[in-house]
């Protein structure tokens, strides 16, 4: 995989990164939506490929890109199918740091050091070159306002910075709502990534989505466990159903 093409993790954080403050906006989703967009990256190198529900590695040769080779590698090792929610709700610890610090490597950001409470150290980081911002949020905008079927890894950016609530950072108050709609519904535009942004929201809902346990012995079916939903279908949440935690940093 070349280098000269930013990777959908590298641009949703980048979306996320508030230009003013030099925070993340949705850390705690953005994280899941991290771990999703590496899934809908590989996808497009044809590594993996969505198996219903399931992501099936299908090429395991290294895209040359550390991080996703390093999702690559645990996916190959599973040896079988894995379920979109299980892996995104799976720990992820430190992943946006390490995205921050290979933007920062990139010289697409910079940290800025300083203080929480005037005790605790803390670090910020600012895009070094607004540009690039501009032309990722101009993709999602021209999408947005043209209704044209956006090309596919626009079309997943759209998905997954629906799924982790970026929607309200990106088009805030009662002026953005129509534009965050149409932002949701660009969702449609591309299989892979409706996949994953489901998943990221199921997580984010509490959504085991567990397989359907066998009638028991005398049970009529449908009186027992809920039946697992279809592939694409959000199940729906169990009620003492607790989200899956995942590292900020």
């Amino acid at each position: 995989m070349g280098r000269s093409r930013r990777t959908i993790p590298e641009e949703l954080l980048l979306l996320a990164l508030d230009p003013t403050t030099g925070t993340t906006a949705q850390p705690q989703s953005l994280d899941l939506g991290l771990a999703g967009a590496q899934l809908v990256e590989l996808a497009l190198a044809g590594r993996i490929a969505p198996d219903g529900d399931r992501i099936a590695v299908v090429l395991p040769r290294p895209t040359g890109d550390p991080t996703l080779d390093s999702a690559l590698e645990l996916l190959r090792r599973r040896g079988s199918p894995v379920r979109a929610v299980h892996w995104i709700g799976g720990p992820r610890l430190g992943l946006r740091q390490t995205y921050l610090t290979h933007l920062e490597r990139c010289g697409m950001v910079h940290a800025v050091a300083g203080q929480m409470c005037g005790v605790l150290p803390t670090t910020r980081y600012q895009a070094t070159d607004t540009a690039i911002s501009r032309e990722i949020r101009n993709r999602l905008d021209s999408a947005i306002r043209t209704g044209v079927p956006p090309d596919p890894r626009t079309a997943a950016l759209a998905a997954l910075a629906h799924a982790v609530g970026l929607g309200k950072h990106l088009y805030p108050g009662n002026e953005g709502r129509s534009s965050r709609s149409r932002l949701r519904d660009l969702i449609r535009h591309d299989p892979m990534g409706g996949l994953v942004a489901h998943a990221v929201m199921d997580v984010q809902n509490g959504v085991a989505a567990q397989p359907r346990r066998a009638p028991a012995p005398g049970r009529q079916a449908g009186t027992g466990a809920a039946a697992e939903p279809a592939a694409g279908v959000p199940a729906q949440p169990s009620r003492r159903g607790s989200m899956a935690r995942v590292g900020a940093r």
